[in-house]
């Protein structure tokens, strides 16, 4: 179907009972009909190396993600704050699939991108989510611009690792949906 729209989910946290991979789950569960939601983790990921990258190209996870980011519609960010910033393990992942491939490819080019974080703070992640949106600018990445979703004080909102929060919920099914009709809208221009 054309307007089956998949999404890479990408969180920027390796914690086992992260809040932000608990908000990508909730995500996946919230999608519109015809969508579907992949979640990737960045465990794996060695630190950005320059040289090893000259000396032997992408390593073997680097590669995965890469060729996951590639084949998705869409790429769904959800990220915590961490002094006033993304998280360095987001931030590595980014600098090695932002780099050109063997065919000059570039995985996140003119991807629709969806921004969501949950804190434990009163802030919601608001300066992290800004940082993502001019790294798209240089990654020519299309943002989605609202529904935002900074979910505050998250650690109330959630039970047993399962956002319970319907207020949140709610807002995290419609920025799912934006994204996908973002997705779809941007697809239909291409095609013209």
């Amino acid at each position: 179907m054309a307007d089956t729209v998949h999404i890479v989910g990408i969180s920027g946290s390796l914690r086992q009972q992260s809040l932000n991979t608990a908000l990508l789950h909730a995500a996946s569960e919230l999608l519109p009909d015809g969508a579907t939601l992949e979640i990737v983790h960045l465990g794996e990921i060695p630190p950005y190396d320059q040289d090893l990258l000259d000396a032997q190209g992408f390593p073997a996870p680097v590669q995965r993600l890469r060729a996951t980011v590639a084949a998705a519609d869409a790429v769904l960010i959800a990220t915590p704050e961490y002094n006033y910033s993304i998280s360095g393990v987001l931030k590595n992942a980014i600098d090695w699939v932002s780099r050109p491939g063997p065919n000059k490819e570039l995985p996140f080019d003119e991807k629709p991108l969806g921004i969501m974080g949950a804190s434990p703070g009163l802030y919601g992640t608001v300066r992290a989510q800004m940082q993502l949106r001019q790294m798209a600018v240089y990654l020519n990445m299309f943002p989605i611009n609202k529904p935002e979703v900074m979910v505050t004080q998250a650690a109330q909102k959630y039970s047993a690792g399962r956002l319970t929060d319907e207020a949140t919920r709610d807002f995290v099914r419609q920025h799912v949906a934006a994204l996908v009709a973002w997705t779809i809208r941007l697809r239909q221009k291409e095609n013209r």
